[in-house]
């Protein structure tokens, strides 16, 4: 009964139109590529700009927003039907309208045709990470893969998309080698983090105005999950990353450690948010409503220019071996 009841909504749905294809590319979640700017200023500290070419900004740029937006298109697409148990998905294009399935794989052949194009103009580095990117978005979304599916795998499959992301930054600038693998898991956890609080936030907050099981229709993954699990992955997630951004900190620049603190508040400023009712962590493209986490950032700039422009070797006891003296 439930099948047929599907069924017949689908032919009543309304047909699609060139705007609802371009609307399932999700081009208003591009403020996620903030996440190449880190990529492209540490590549300029650390590497130097030898091998810097204005066309490979560009080149990485397209590259992002295609390969992204390809993600996007199959997600929308392979979601559409758990999506219509989500209180604000189910608005969604490819839930409301009926789309042709033959125009979607055309779209998301379009989006990878033009980010592997473009990688490949720029440099062998941001080409195998854009085949990386592509990858991840059909292991996530399409069976027999599917990591969303799978409680904790979801995220962390998720969440590779950061550490991407910073490659393509740090590509557009040093095409020849690859960041520190401390800065790439610290990236990585930083953001299993971010979705983790944006899981966190959809269960109480659908729990208590829908029900467990409303949740679980949308998201198989959920019924794993309890608040208090998701709670504590945000907890680990976070610890973690600031250990392995701390590695790198004290490793590379130790004045970069001043930024820790004000890391360290940012996440648990993000994860109070989480908390809140209708939390902007579930739609990351408006967070820069949230004036108290745009303070943060402001001041973590401020700290990042202070420790990039000032050495203080005071600070170089925190690497040796020193102990206080009692006696």
């Amino acid at each position: 009964m439930k099948t047929n009841k599907l069924q017949s909504e689908k032919f009543s749905l309304e047909k699609a139109t060139f705007y609802d294809y371009i609307s399932i590319a999700r081009f208003d979640h591009c403020i996620k590529h903030v996440f190449i700017l880190p990529g492209v200023i540490l590549a300029c500290l650390l590497r130097g700009m030898d091998q810097f070419e204005i066309k490979n900004i560009a080149l990485g740029i397209l590259t992002a927003m295609s390969i992204a937006s390809a993600n996007y298109v199959i997600n929308e697409w392979l979601d559409r039907e758990s999506d219509r148990f989500h209180p604000i998905k189910s608005k969604r294009a490819s839930v409301q309208k009926n789309l042709s399935a033959m125009w979607v794989l055309i779209e998301w052949i379009f989006f990878i045709f033009i980010g592997i194009s473009s990688a490949y103009l720029s440099s062998e580095l941001m080409l195998y990470t854009a085949i990386v990117f592509a990858l991840q978005g059909v292991i996530y979304n399409v069976r027999p893969f599917r990591s969303k599916d799978s409680a904790y795998v979801d995220v962390i499959s998720e969440s590779i998309n950061n550490p991407i992301r910073l490659i393509i930054g740090w590509a557009m600038i040093a095409p020849t080698s690859l960041p520190p693998a401390s800065l790439l898991l610290a990236y990585w956890l930083g953001g299993a983090f971010l979705m983790a609080a944006k899981r966190l936030s959809e269960y109480k907050e659908i729990v208590a105005s829908h029900g467990k099981k409303l949740l679980i229709q949308y998201r198989i993954s959920f019924s794993s999950y309890t608040d208090i699990s998701l709670t504590i992955s945000c907890f680990i997630y976070a610890m973690l990353s600031n250990f392995f951004l701390a590695i790198f900190l004290i490793k590379y620049r130790i004045e970069y450690i001043l930024m820790i603190p004000v890391i360290t508040i940012l996440f648990g400023q993000y994860l109070a948010m989480a908390m809140k009712a209708d939390s902007s962590t579930q739609n990351p493209e408006k967070l820069y409503r949230e004036k108290s986490l745009i303070y943060l950032i402001t001041l973590l700039i401020c700290v990042f220019i202070f420790s990039s422009l000032i050495k203080i070797p005071a600070l170089l006891f925190l690497i040796g071996q020193n102990y206080i003296q009692w006696k």
